[in-house]
């Protein structure tokens, strides 16, 4: 593989491609980001069509001839094309989704986590350590500008609300940044619990935040993991739950009709947009699992959780109907960590 990666990095990844891409239709079903390790470039993708539960590990390698990258973050669908975000090596691949070919690529990215779009010229692209929010033109794979986030080195996950976007700033921090799409300015900043990662628009127009807290080697930090609610009229927290201490939770997500929350936390657990409080037991128990990432499917509501075992074997998928009964189990690749359905 280190062979391969070094040869091919003597050429431009389009001309290599072009050399050795091969591809099959790919049905209905959902793309698994596989992480890999951290500076070992062995990120991957793979597909999994729940009609047959047939599995296709190593789709990118295996279509386009060329390894994914380092740290593969998350991806992405939009008109036919799925956008992968490759953290560490800091580009974007893009594929065709009906057969996993690639099409093109977007670089000059410092450390990319998220992107969303606005239309067919104008994307958002989330960095881990930029100090910015990258603009691009996806019809050119060009960016086009930036929005510098001084004070804040980190942001994550977005979410759009009429012409404001709402993005979160997680990496030690405590903030939702409020920015106004039509003139890409800064409007306002939110202050909620520590590090704040995911946000979901529920079926309320009201944004979610699950805050993890941050982390206590000593023990000595007071950490307060919490979930919120964000009313984007009044740019305000209106809700706040509280988690114990001890919490560590994560990977907040929501149901298709957007009235229900999912988060991992010792198990999974589940909250409706309508609940007064947390509840104390979990949707699904951990058992001997090391949850990582959870997605649930927008139009049948099943549940898919990854697995990441020890994070240096194949992680494992398993899937759950929306009652948590057991549907199926496969492994990917390394550290499975994000989910886009097809």
């Amino acid at each position: 593989m280190l062979a391969l990666v070094v040869f091919a990095g003597c050429m431009k990844d389009d001309e290599w491609i072009n050399r050795h891409q091969t591809g099959t239709q790919l049905p209905k079903g959902l793309f698994i980001v596989n992480e890999g390790n951290f500076m070992y470039g062995n990120a991957s993708l793979s597909f999994y069509d729940p009609a047959t539960r047939n599995v296709q590990n190593e789709l990118f390698y295996n279509t386009n001839g060329l390894p994914l990258g380092d740290v593969a973050q998350s991806m992405v669908i939009r008109d036919n094309l799925g956008y992968i975000v490759i953290n560490n090596s800091g580009k974007i691949y893009i594929i065709n989704i009906s057969n996993g070919k690639y099409v093109g690529k977007i670089t000059g990215l410092t450390s990319p986590r998220y992107i969303h779009f606005l239309n067919n010229e104008k994307a958002y692209i989330t960095d881990l350590y930029a100090g910015q929010i990258t603009v691009i033109n996806p019809k050119t794979y060009q960016i086009t500008g930036a929005i510098q986030t001084i004070g804040h080195a980190s942001t994550e996950q977005m979410v759009q609300w009429n012409d404001l976007l709402f993005v979160s700033c997680w990496s030690f921090d405590n903030t939702v940044l409020v920015i106004d799409t039509k003139t890409d300015a800064i409007v306002n900043e939110i202050k909620t619990g520590k590090q704040p990662g995911g946000l979901f628009l529920d079926k309320y127009n009201k944004i979610w935040t699950l805050c993890d807290g941050g982390w206590s080697n000593t023990g000595k930090t007071i950490r307060t993991p919490m979930l919120q609610r964000i009313d984007p009229a009044t740019r305000t927290i209106d809700k706040s739950f509280s988690l114990s201490s001890d919490a560590k939770p994560s990977r907040l997500t929501i149901n298709g009709s957007r009235d229900s929350l999912l988060f991992i936390n010792d198990g999974i657990r589940k909250f409706s947009v309508n609940q007064s409080t947390l509840d104390d037991r979990p949707f699904l128990s951990a058992q001997n699992h090391l949850f990582y990432s959870i997605a649930i499917d927008p139009q049948s509501s099943e549940l898919y959780l990854s697995d990441a075992i020890d994070y240096l074997q194949r992680g494992i998928i398993y899937r759950y109907s929306a009652q948590g009964a057991k549907i199926d189990s496969f492994k990917t690749g390394i550290i499975p960590g994000a989910f886009c359905f097809k």
